[in-house]
């Protein structure tokens, strides 16, 4: 990567001299101007990043300038506004900013290319890590503080799960509590805990300490608002509450995920913890069947094995079309959907008088999604099938409670899927849609995963240049691969490609500033920092 400044004041280059050897690039002059470049500079300061042994590098090549480009008055309102997701871990679990100079780079860079904002997500397992009510939002404030600086929006995820992936556990008093009570966590048919978030079911009841989880992040949400206050509704725009695993509102049905390259299983029900069957039994009681209380389903396949391979989600015949079947399914997605609405009400009491876009997460659950039964999705905890629309009861809780959808897989196309494993992310993209469509509720994007496979780009356009209109785009995620050579090009050119939102005159460029020349991001420039 490379900084020029051409024809611009002593002062000006002396200004950017002290700033650019701070970063270890050194200078040189020629006909046109000054230049600082260095062929690698590595960020391993904070210890996350030295016992990983990962480096982010600035690479010396020939670049490019990208200007932003200023927005007509008379350009449409209704453009989408992008967002890049921030690391995973751009805040450290000793509540510091992970690879804070990578970082500052980057969001200089997505400025220049003309981004609205970006996604930061914010852990519970950092924040109130120690003990129940004690916060440390010291790490988020110093990464918000940057990002307001720099002149970008800010779209937070309140994060009340744990992800193995990015190395961020639980908060270590619940963790505790775990132990001696493993059934505030979900439990599959053999016993196995997902650990990585607390099970539904124990929503209202007072297994933390005296206080039931929903009264805790309650208590989180109210200390964020107040922590944070001078800088939502402007700086802040939105924040998503975090759903289930992954954020999302969904159960770990698929923690059993089959390796890249082989069709996907359909899941195993969660529905196996202390918790969940006592009100599986109380249900069964209540409606006359208690022996259809005392367990989950007996003859549901395992995670990686196919609908065919044991009875109930056999597309003719099936269990799943039977009375019972028609009972159990019900139940566990009717749980799944009060869940989603006590955290939705909370969330909209606690910011709508804000000013912020209050949203959450629908996981693109496609796997199996041609056959009849439509098992992944059943498992995972949404009652959809041929004969059944399993989204409209969802889209009608966003809608009141105010709350936009956000919609992962928006680069998936039905080509790109292994064909045996029957599945369609397009078909049930636009199911989705629809019934959001007609409860009236926003919907915005996500791509998939950090890597678009070929053709992702295309596909995101397609959905976002279509009849309808979605409120923003979330893409994810910086690190390592979303700057190098293989990517950030196809990315810039995916930005130059959207309509963007009309920005006001306090977002543009001056006429002294646009003299000026930009930091320069190249397409052969690279950046590498942990994508977490």
């Amino acid at each position: 990567m490379e900084v020029s400044v051409i024809g611009s004041s002593q002062a000006k280059i002396l200004k950017t001299d002290l700033a650019c050897r701070e970063l270890g690039l050194l200078s040189f002059k020629n006909g046109s101007g000054v230049f600082w470049r260095k062929s690698k500079i590595s960020f391993g300061q904070s210890s996350g990043l030295r016992n990983s042994g990962v480096r982010l590098t600035l690479k010396a090549v020939q670049t490019e300038a990208i200007r932003p480009q200023k927005i007509s008055r008379r350009q449409s309102r209704h453009g989408v506004r992008l967002y890049v997701g921030l690391p995973l871990d751009a805040v450290s679990s000793c509540n510091v900013v992970n690879h804070a100079k990578a970082i500052a780079v980057g969001l200089k860079a997505l400025k220049l290319l003309g981004v609205e904002g970006v996604e930061l997500p914010i852990w519970w397992g950092i924040v109130e890590k120690e003990a129940m009510g004690k916060y440390d939002w010291s790490g988020y404030l110093a990464l918000v503080e940057m990002v307001h600086k720099v002149g970008l929006k800010l779209h937070v995820s309140l994060c009340f799960h744990g992800s193995k992936h990015a190395k961020i556990p639980l908060p270590e008093w619940v963790i505790k509590i775990g132990e001696q009570n493993p059934s505030i966590f979900f439990t599959d048919r053999a016993g196995q805990q997902y650990k990585e978030c607390l099970s539904l079911a124990v929503d209202e009841i007072p297994v933390l300490e005296g206080k039931t989880p929903v009264e805790v992040y309650n208590d989180f949400c109210e200390s964020f608002k107040s922590s944070f206050s001078s800088f939502i509704g402007s700086t802040i725009n939105g924040i998503s509450m975090g759903l289930g695993p992954d954020s999302e509102l969904r159960y770990p049905s698929h923690q059993g995920l089959s390796r890249s390259g082989k069709v996907p299983g359909v899941g195993e029900f969660q529905c196996y913890d202390k918790s969940m069957l006592a009100l599986l039994k109380e249900h069964g009681e209540t409606t006359g069947n208690p022996l259809w209380g005392l367990g989950g389903p007996h003859d549901a396949p395992a995670y990686d094995a196919s609908p065919s391979s044991n009875s109930f989600f056999k597309d003719h015949g099936g269990s799943w079309e039977s009375p019972y079947g028609d009972y159990f399914l019900s139940w566990y997605s009717n749980l799944l959907v009060r869940h989603a609405d006590r955290l939705l009400s909370l969330a909209s009491s606690a910011f709508g008088d804000s000013e912020v876009a209050i949203c959450g997460k629908v996981p693109l659950v496609h796997q199996w999604y041609k056959t009849r039964s439509h098992p992944a999705e059943l498992t995972a905890g949404f009652y959809n099938t041929q004969n059944r629309d399993g989204y409209e009861a969802i889209a009608e809780m966003f809608a009141r409670h105010s709350c936009k959808m956000i919609l992962p897989g928006m680069d998936l196309s039905d080509e790109g899927q292994l064909q045996e494993g029957l599945s369609s992310p397009e078909q049930l993209l636009g199911q989705i849609w629809s019934a959001c469509k007609k409860h009236g509720v926003e919907v915005s994007g996500e791509n998939s995963s950090d890597t678009i496979a070929r053709g992702g780009f295309e596909q995101i356009r397609k959905h976002l240049s279509g009849e309808d209109v979605a409120h923003s785009f979330f893409y994810q995620r910086m690190g390592a691969y979303f700057f190098s050579p293989e990517h950030f090009p196809s990315f810039t050119q995916f930005v130059r490609s959207m309509k963007q939102p009309q920005m006001h005159a306090d977002d543009l460029l001056s006429d002294e500033e646009e003299a000026e020349e930009p930091v320069a991001v190249t397409s052969e420039s690279g950046i590498q920092m942990q994508t977490a």
